[in-house]
């Protein structure tokens, strides 16, 4: 059975995502010890020990069509850096989430991030013609949040006492997007943010 969206891999220049597979998992299992970025309480990062049971869990979501999920492959050294997904697929509206997104340490604030949204949401408006992206994030999650609202998704609200967090608190979600007839002005500033130097 064919799942919704098709299987891809996108290329930039500072990054790749490529389908997720047992392939990335010795790279990620490196990846999330940098930093114990698994420590923070108010988000869901493997520890190194549970990539491999994370890996199979979201190929088994891409299985039944709820989830499409990528490795992050940092161009400069060709090793997956972290994964991102495509997540709340809903194919008869076209619309998804970009998240479960995470980053190894050493390449945050690197480019890489802007680089590989822009290339997610130019494929999910460009090619699959999507109606909208979201973008959801504990809503104590400040760097997240603000990230979110540097690629120019807009709030749409607090979806309150939304889940239950590992700890046992109960978390508020903070809830964005971006709608198809914002992306070509969206798309002009992530390009722009890309071409500037870096400091």
């Amino acid at each position: 059975m064919s799942v919704w969206p098709d299987d891809v891999v996108l290329s930039g220049t500072l990054v790749k995502i490529e389908p997720l597979s047992m392939d990335h998992c010795s790279d990620l299992q490196e990846s999330a010890a940098d930093g114990e970025l698994h420590k923070l309480w108010y988000t869901w990062i493997p520890a190194p020990d549970d990539v491999a049971m994370e890996i199979e869990r979201r190929c088994e979501l891409r299985n039944v069509g709820s989830m499409q999920p990528f490795a992050i492959i940092d161009q400069s050294s060709g090793h997956a850096v972290g994964m991102t997904t495509f997540m709340n697929i809903d194919a008869q509206n076209k619309r998804v989430e970009i998240g479960s997104t995470w980053y190894r340490k050493s390449v945050q604030r690197s480019g890489i991030n802007t680089e590989c949204k822009l290339m997610m949401l130019g494929h999910a408006f460009e090619v699959l013609d999507c109606i909208a992206v979201e973008f959801r994030t504990h809503v104590v999650n400040l760097q997240s949040r603000r990230a979110i609202e540097r690629l120019g998704a807009k709030p749409d609200g607090i979806l309150r006492n939304h889940m239950k967090v590992a700890n046992g608190t109960i978390r508020d979600t903070a809830l964005y997007s971006i709608i198809n007839s914002e992306w070509p002005t969206v798309k002009a500033h992530l390009q722009w943010q890309l071409a500037k130097p870096r400091t």
